[in-house]
C-alpha cells in the first residue's frame, strides 16, 4: 500500500504490506484515510492482479433509505471516472460502511439495517463491470462481512477490531510515517463552535463588529474604508501569528527556577504533561516484514482473543483539545470578530492565504481553526472563509485528511464558495499544491517589490540630504560616527530581509492570491 499517494509507485519508494481477509482490511481503513471514519460510506479502488489500493471516495451515510440508490450510483461512478481520468480504471472495489449504534442499538442491528445499502453499492459497481471483492460494516468496535459466508472467520455477531497499535498494519504505517488523526467526528469538532459559556460573548462581539463595520463600507463608494479595514485586518492577523509563534515570550521573566510561583499561573502547560509519556508505543517497528498486498487471498484469519475495544488512538484527540484551549485563550472575542468579518473580503482572504508554509503556515493553521470555532450562530455562513483557509494551509503543509474535512465543512457552510470548491476538487484529484504556492509567492513578490524600491530610494535621498547640510565627510576620526551612519542605523531592516523570516524578528510576509475567485 502506498503510504503517500503523491509519491511515485515503485520498488524503491513504495511501502508494501500484504492484507489478507476482512480483519486486516478493517484494520487498514483508518490508515488509508488518515482518520477513523464515522457515519461514512467508503469505496476503495483495487488495481492489478494483486489488488493494489488506488483511489477512494468517502461520503456521509444518507439518513433516509430513499437516498441510498442514487448515492450508490453516484459514488460508484465517481470512483470509476476518477480512476479513468488518472489512467487506471479500477479492477475491483472494497466497500466499507462505518456507523456507530444509536442509543439502544447493537452493532449487529446496524449491520442489518445497512444491508440493503451495501447490496445497492454492490449492484451499482457491478453495473459498471467492476466486482466488489469485499463489503464490510464497522460498528461498535466490531466488523461484519456482507460477502464472506464462512461463520468461522466472519460470525454473524461480528468480530472485534484489533487493539490500536497491535497489528502489523499499524506498526508498518507508523514506520512509514502514516498518522491517524483520531475520528472524523473529532476532527470536525475542532472546526465547529463548542457551545460553551463564552459563545454568548462571541455573538455579542460579532454583532457589535458587524454594526460598526458594515455600514461604513457600504456608505463609502470610493472604497477607502474597505482598504483601511483590509490593512487593519491583516495587521491584527500578523500580530496574532506572532502570538502563536512565541506564546512564552511575555512570561519568560517569571519562569526561572522560582518555587514560589503558583501552578495556576501556567494553565496551558498542565494538560499535555500527563499524556506525553503515553504517546509512543512502537518500539518493535524496525522488525516489520514487507510483502505484496493481495486482498483476494481466500484465507480469513480471525482476530486473536482479547478485549473488544475498537482500535482508536486517543492521543491526537486529547492533544488537539489541549492545543485548541490554549489557542482560544490567546485571542479575545473582539479580535476574533474583527478577523472573521475582515476575512469576508476576498482580497483580504487571498492575501492571508500566503501564510502557507514554515512557521507562518503552522501558526496560521491554528489561527484559522480558532476563527472557525468562533463563527457562532447566526454567523455560521461566515465560517466558509476561515474553514477554506484551514483547508488550504493544511493541504499546503501536507495534511490532506484535515484539508478535505475542512473544505467539506466550508462547502457545508456555503455551497457556493468558489475558492473552497476549487481547492476541494484539486485536493481530491491529487494535484500538487506547489503550483498554487508558486502563484501566491509571485503575487506577493510583485506587490512588495515596489514597496522595497520606494523604501530604498527614500533612504538614498535622506543620505544625500545629510551630506548637503554641511556634515563632515564619512572618513571621521576613529571612535566617532557620522550623522549619515546614525541615520542608516536608524533606518532598520530592509523589508523582506532576514528579520521577517523568523517569528519575533519582524512582521510575517503578507500578500494575496488573485484571479481564482468570483467575488468570494
Amino acid at each position: 500500500m502506498n503510504a503517500n499517494r503523491h509519491e511515485t509507485s515503485g520498488p524503491t519508494r513504495t511501502q508494501q504490506i500484504t492484507l489478507r481477509g476482512p480483519a486486516e482490511l478493517a484494520d487498514a481503513l483508518p490508515f488509508m484515510l488518515g482518520f477513523h471514519p464515522t457515519d461514512s460510506v467508503v469505496l476503495v479502488a483495487l488495481h492489478g492482479e494483486h489488488g493494489r489500493f488506488g483511489g477512494r471516495v468517502r461520503l456521509g451515510i444518507p439518513g433516509s433509505p430513499r437516498e441510498w440508490a442514487s448515492t450508490a450510483d453516484h459514488l460508484a461512478e465517481c470512483l470509476v471516472e476518477g480512476g479513468t481520468r488518472a489512467g487506471a480504471r479500477p479492477d475491483g472495489i472494497v466497500v466499507f460502511l462505518c456507523q456507530d449504534p444509536a442509543p439502544g442499538e447493537t452493532g449487529r442491528r446496524v449491520m442489518e439495517r445497512l444491508r440493503p445499502f451495501a447490496q445497492r453499492l454492490r449492484t451499482a459497481c457491478g453495473a459498471l463491470d467492476i466486482p466488489v471483492y469485499e463489503a464490510l460494516c464497522i460498528s461498535d468496535g466490531l466488523y461484519f462481512s456482507y460477502c464472506c459466508p464462512d461463520a468461522r472467520c466472519c460470525p454473524p455477531d461480528g468480530t472485534p477490531l484489533a487493539l490500536s497499535g497491535t497489528t502489523v498494519m499499524a506498526a508498518t504505517a507508523a514506520y512509514a510515517g502514516v498518522r491517524v488523526r483520531g475520528s472524523l467526528r473529532d476532527m470536525k469538532a475542532r472546526l465547529k463552535p463548542t457551545g460553551g459559556p463564552g459563545e454568548e460573548g462571541q455573538r455579542a462581539a460579532l454583532d457589535a463588529a458587524a454594526a460598526s463595520l458594515v455600514p461604513r463600507i457600504l456608505e463609502d463608494p470610493e472604497g477607502r474604508e474597505r482598504t483601511e479595514t483590509r490593512e487593519r485586518t491583516l495587521t491584527l492577523a500578523r500580530e496574532i501569528l506572532r502570538r502563536f509563534a512565541n506564546p512564552k515570550t511575555p512570561k519568560t521573566p517569571k519562569t526561572p527556577k522560582a518555587p514560589q510561583i503558583p501552578k495556576a499561573s501556567q494553565p496551558p502547560k498542565t494538560p499535555p504533561t500527563p499524556q506525553s509519556p503515553q504517546i509512543p508505543q512502537i518500539p518493535q517497528i524496525p522488525q516489520i516484514p514487507q510483502a505484496l498486498k493481495d486482498p483476494k487471498t481466500p484465507s480469513h484469519p480471525s482476530n486473536p482473543t482479547g478485549p473488544t475495544i475498537p482500535g482508536r488512538a486517543l492521543t491526537d484527540t486529547a492533544e488537539g483539545a489541549a492545543t485548541d484551549a490554549a489557542d482560544d485563550a490567546l485571542i479575545t472575542s473582539e479580535e476574533a470578530a474583527a478577523l472573521i468579518l475582515g476575512l469576508q473580503d476576498r482580497i483580504t482572504r487571498d492575501r492571508a492565504a500566503e501564510w502557507m508554509e514554515g512557521w507562518e503556515g503552522t501558526a496560521a493553521l491554528r489561527l484559522w481553526r480558532v476563527l472557525a470555532r468562533r463563527c457562532v450562530a447566526p454567523y455560521q455562513e461566515y465560517a466558509a472563509a476561515p474553514l477554506t483557509l484551514v483547508g488550504w494551509t493544511a493541504w499546503s503543509t501536507g495534511d490532506e485528511p484535515t484539508a478535505r474535512v475542512a473544505l467539506g465543512l466550508a462547502l457545508d457552510a456555503d455551497p457556493e464558495y468558489v475558492f473552497a470548491q476549487l481547492l476541494h476538487q484539486a485536493c481530491n484529484e491529487g494535484l500538487d499544491p506547489e503550483s498554487l504556492r508558486s502563484c501566491l509567492r509571485s503575487e506577493r513578490d510583485s506587490r512588495t517589490a515596489p514597496e522595497q524600491t520606494s523604501s530604498a530610494s527614500s533612504r538614498r535621498v535622506r543620505m544625500r540630504a545629510s551630506r548637503s547640510q554641511g556634515a563632515r565627510p564619512a572618513l571621521g576620526r576613529a571612535g566617532r560616527q557620522t550623522g549619515a551612519r546614525d541615520r542608516r542605523a536608524a533606518a532598520g531592516v530592509r523589508p523582506g530581509g532576514p528579520a521577517t523570516g523568523r517569528p519575533g524578528g519582524g512582521s510575517p510576509q503578507h500578500g494575496g492570491q488573485r484571479g481564482t475567485r468570483s467575488g468570494r
